[in-house]
């Protein structure tokens, strides 16, 4: 078999970030998927009906917006096809209210009247600094932060809970729409770091918007695979690893997995106490996602709302706070909370003319088979009166057949594992380095390393950089 400088397993955003930046090396890379398409779950495929293209699981972009990896000119072309929503996202609220989040501070300010001054005060300087911001957050935070006035102006509120944030504000509009960017943490919003969530998203729809991308998700992975391509990378569809001795012979391997398969894919060769440690690493709620054909635009009480890319539901701060609590306590509240994306009111390119796509999940319990599709239409329905009636077909799979999707997607868990302060810090084991692994040339680069979950390829960058260190004498990787 041909040998390679470095073989990755796996060919989601990491995994290929990873490819690149060692293919930017000089090195030959070769990505291994055992699925028939590359992605995991960056991809667009036809899930309804002929002509209605859905995303597979990543649907609107703020992060890869953000990220210092897909700044590069090589993605320029992708980045002339993220297309923009009139209003990055929105947040409904019974009688026809909603919070609503445009790119502007002052017009988002403006409209929440009261708590105007307050919301322009805690987010007008992030989204202004987003750039530096991003760069400290997508750090693998190991030694002295390259901007670190952006990281403390950030971390005095981030590591709050979202329900201590919303203290300072007396509206419905302005607890909501924190709530509902927080909720992005999976966890309750009474927990440390749920109010970095809120703000790191919050000031990225001012700074660079909730971006989908023309045609698809999958755009993502066609340009990485087109940049790997370009470098002299190879990719392999349809084969399955399920031994890293295995593979072709290279001088180091990068795993896009999660951590329970790396036990499997490395075998006897792993040493017990890691083994133990990856044990005690903790996966998070799941989601049950639901897409659907629709035959016209979703009738949001709100006219706002029209306009949204991304909206979520579920109500008051308050109402949002009591879902999430249940979902972690183990139960299906009868109102979840959920994440819309109308990817047609800035890309119509999704469903044949006239007609819309329409992509959501809600929270549920890690591994839940229940079918929420019930729970999530009523709560679109309780916000856009008449929306039964676009529905053409629906397509739903639940927490636990997400890991069909993409088996990094444990039990549902998309993130990469619990958000919590312990583990956001050693992910997914405690160690200096964490996109090592105690067998020699054997490294890890998904979304359980830092900086974690979401579109942005920075895990990827991170894993490459520790093998070139290790592997090839280059710098050490995480100098400033």
């Amino acid at each position: 078999m041909t040998g390679y400088d470095v073989v990755v397993v796996g060919s989601g955003p990491n995994g290929l970030a990873a490819a690149v930046t060692l293919a930017r090396a000089g090195l030959g890379v070769h990505v291994v998927e055992g699925a028939s398409t590359p992605g995991g779950g960056c991809r667009t495929e036809e899930l309804t009906l002929p002509g209605f293209h859905h995303d597979v699981c990543s649907a609107a972009h703020p992060l890869l917006a953000l990220s210092p990896f897909f700044a590069d000119p090589a993605f320029d072309g992708l980045r002339a096809r993220l297309a923009q929503p009139e209003v990055p996202f929105a947040h409904p609220l019974d009688g026809g209210r909603a919070a609503v989040v445009h790119r502007s501070v002052d017009a988002t300010a403006d409209a929440l009247g009261t708590d105007g001054g307050a919301y322009a005060g805690l987010v007008g300087p992030l989204a202004d600094g987003a750039t530096e911001l991003a760069a400290a957050v997508f750090a693998p935070l190991r030694g002295v932060p390259r901007h670190p006035v952006a990281l403390a102006r950030f971390a005095g509120n981030a590591v709050r809970s979202q329900e201590h944030l919303v203290r300072r504000f007396r509206t419905d509009e302005a607890r909501a729409l924190l709530a509902g960017a927080s909720a992005h943490a999976v966890r309750p919003l009474s927990a440390p770091l749920t109010a970095g969530f809120g703000l790191l998203l919050t000031a990225a729809a001012h700074a660079v918007g909730w971006p989908v991308v023309t045609g698809g998700s999958a755009g993502v992975t066609g340009a990485l695979v087109a940049e790997l391509d370009r470098l002299g990378g190879t990719v392999e569809v349809g084969r399955w690893v399920t031994r890293v001795d295995r593979l072709p012979p290279a001088r180091a391997v990068v795993l896009d997995v999660a951590p329970a398969a790396l036990a499997g894919l490395v075998g006897d060769a792993l040493p017990h106490p890691y083994r133990r440690a990856l044990g005690r690493f903790r996966v998070g709620p799941g989601v049950c996602k639901v897409d659907w054909a629709l035959s016209g635009p979703v009738p949001w009480a709100s006219e706002a709302c029209r306009s949204a890319g991304t909206l979520h539901l579920g109500g008051t701060s308050a109402e949002v706070a009591a879902a999430e609590a249940a979902v972690w306590a183990g139960r299906h509240p009868a109102r979840p909370f959920c994440i819309v994306v109308q990817p047609g009111v800035a890309d119509p390119t999704r469903a044949p003319h006239g007609m819309h796509t329409l992509w959501a999940y809600c929270h549920v319990p890690h591994g839940s088979d229940q079918d929420q599709t019930a729970a999530i239409e009523a709560q679109v329905e309780r916000f856009a009166p008449g929306f039964g009636d676009l529905v053409l077909v629906r397509r739903t799979v639940t927490a636990a057949r997400m890991a069909d999707v993409n088996p990094n997607y444990v039990g549902g868990d998309i993130g990469g594992g619990v958000n919590d302060l312990v583990q956001t810090l050693s992910r997914p084991v405690p160690a200096w380095n964490p996109y090592r692994t105690p067998v020699a040339g054997v490294y890890l680069c998904s979304s359980a390393t830092p900086p974690g979950g979401g579109v942005h390829g920075m895990c990827g960058v991170h894993a490459a950089r520790t093998v070139l260190h290790d592997r090839f004498g280059g710098p050490p990787p995480f100098a400033r």
